[in-house]
C-alpha cells in the first residue's frame, strides 16, 4: 500500500523493522538517557514477543506497521491483530454483543496499543519532523487494513493528547476515560508532601505508613543491576496470584519476567517487603524520563496497608528523589484518591466499519465524555489536598 511517496508496511516480528529503525520512531530522546515511554520500545515490545506473551494463541497477534518513506521508517504503530478484548483496559465488551446480536462479526478487530498496559503516551510513533506526514500515513493505512480484511473495527488505546486531536481531526471517534496519577509539584521529600495535604489526610498517610512499615520484616527498593534473577521468582509468583484473583488468567508468561532482567532492568524499580530474607510482597515498576509506571503488585501474605506502601507511598518517595514529574499507579482505583493520586483524562480512538453502528457509538461517547469529566471535576474536588490554610487547622 502506498500514500504518495510513503509505503505502509506490515510486519509480523519487531527482527524485520530493526531496533535502529523502530527506537528512532518511539523513543529519539533515549540517545541521551531514559526513554520517554518505556512500554513503546523496541526492547520492551520484543519482550512480549520472545516471552509468547503476545503471538498464537494469546489473542495479540503482532502486526506491527512502518510507514516509510524512501528507505528511511518515518513512523511505525505496535498494531495487533485481536480476537477477544482482554489486556486492553478501554472496555469495549457491549459495543461487542451489541454488534453481534445485531448480526455483524465484532472479532477479529485490530488494535494499536501497548498490550496489558493502560498507561497513557505515543502510539503513532513518528521521527521528529514527521509527525504531521507520520500520523496521517499509519492512521489512514491501519483503517485501509481494516477496510481490505473486511474487520469490524480499529482502536488506538491510551494515546495522547496531540494525536487524539490529529486522529479525530482524521475521522476516528474519541473516548474519553479516567486514571489517577500523582503530580509532583516541586516536592523535596515526602513530608513536602504531606505538608500539601489537609491535617485530617496527612494523619491518615502517617498512620498507614506506620503499620505498613510494621509488618516484621524491611522495604528495599532495588533497580538495574541490584535486581537479581531470584527476585523475579518473587514476582512471578505475586503476579500469578494477583492475575489469578483479578482477571482470572495472567497475561504475561515467565519467560516476559526473564527478558525484562536481561533487557529492562535498568528501567525497572523493584519495591520489595523481605521478612527472614524472604520477599512476601512486592511491586514491580517502570522508570520513564519524566514518570514512575506502576505495573504489578501481589503478595502471598496479607499485612495491612502493605499494599499501600509499596505501591503508592514507595512510589512517591522515588518520584521525588528522582526528580520524576508524576507517578501513574495503572487503571481503576478510588482509593488512590485519599493518598494524593489526583482524576485525569485518558483518551483512545475508535473507528468502526458500520456506519449506521458507528453512530450508535458516536452517540454514546458523546455522553460519555461529558460523564467523564463531570466526575473528573467532582473526584478532584475531594482529593486531599488542602483548600485554605484555615482547613489545615480544623
Amino acid at each position: 500500500m502506498t500514500q504518495s511517496a510513503i509505503t505502509i508496511s506490515l510486519h509480523e516480528r519487531l527482527t524485520e523493522i530493526g531496533a535502529e529503525a523502530w527506537d528512532a520512531c518511539a523513543c529519539p530522546e533515549a540517545a541521551g538517557g531514559r526513554p520517554e515511554d518505556p512500554f513503546t520500545t523496541y526492547h520492551f515490545l520484543k519482550a512480549l514477543e520472545d516471552s509468547g506473551s503476545v503471538g498464537v494463541g494469546s489473542g495479540w497477534v503482532p502486526r506491527y506497521m512502518t510507514a516509510q518513506e524512501g528507505t528511511q521508517v518515518i513512523a511505525c504503530a505496535p498494531l495487533y491483530l485481536k480476537s477477544h478484548s482482554q489486556g486492553e483496559y478501554i472496555f469495549d465488551h457491549n459495543w461487542a454483543h451489541a454488534y453481534e446480536r445485531a448480526g455483524g462479526r465484532y472479532y477479529p478487530k485490530l488494535q494499536i496499543a501497548v498490550p496489558f498496559t493502560p498507561v497513557t503516551g505515543r502510539r503513532l510513533l513518528t521521527r521528529p519532523g514527521y509527525e504531521e506526514t507520520g500520523r496521517a500515513a499509519l492512521v489512514a493505512g491501519a483503517v485501509e487494513v481494516a477496510e481490505r480484511s473486511g474487520l469490524s473495527s480499529l482502536h488506538l488505546t491510551f494515546c495522547s493528547e496531540d494525536e487524539a486531536r490529529a486522529a479525530a481531526a482524521l475521522g476516528l471517534m474519541v473516548r474519553r476515560t479516567q486514571q489517577y496519577h500523582w503530580v509532583n509539584r516541586g516536592y523535596r521529600d515526602f513530608e513536602g508532601f504531606l505538608a500539601d495535604l489537609s491535617s485530617r489526610k496527612r494523619k491518615a498517610i502517617r498512620k498507614e505508613r506506620a503499620r505498613a512499615q510494621g509488618f516484621g520484616g524491611e522495604i528495599v527498593t532495588l533497580t538495574g543491576d541490584q535486581i537479581r534473577p531470584e527476585h523475579w521468582d518473587a514476582i512471578w509468583t505475586f503476579y500469578q496470584d494477583t492475575g489469578a484473583r483479578k482477571w482470572g488468567m495472567p497475561y504475561l508468561t515467565r519467560g516476559f519476567f526473564v527478558c525484562a532482567h536481561e533487557t529492562l532492568r535498568d528501567d525497572i524499580l523493584l519495591v520489595l517487603a523481605m521478612r527472614d530474607g524472604h520477599p512476601v510482597a512486592g511491586a514491580m515498576n517502570l522508570i520513564g524520563a519524566s514518570a514512575l509506571y506502576g505495573r504489578y503488585w501481589g503478595c502471598i501474605e496479607e499485612h495491612p496497608c502493605l499494599h499501600f506502601e509499596l505501591c503508592y507511598y514507595k512510589a512517591i518517595e522515588f518520584a521525588i528523589d528522582e526528580g520524576l514529574r508524576r507517578v501513574e499507579a495503572g487503571a481503576q482505583g478510588e482509593h488512590k484518591l485519599a493518598r494524593g493520586y489526583l482524576p485525569v483524562a485518558t483518551q483512545s480512538l475508535h473507528w468502526l466499519r458500520d456506519p449506521g453502528f458507528a453512530e450508535a457509538v458516536a452517540h454514546y461517547l458523546e455522553a460519555e465524555r461529558a460523564a467523564v469529566d463531570q466526575d473528573i471535576e467532582i473526584l478532584t474536588g475531594y482529593g486531599p489536598f488542602r483548600k485554605t490554610e484555615m482547613e489545615d487547622h480544623q
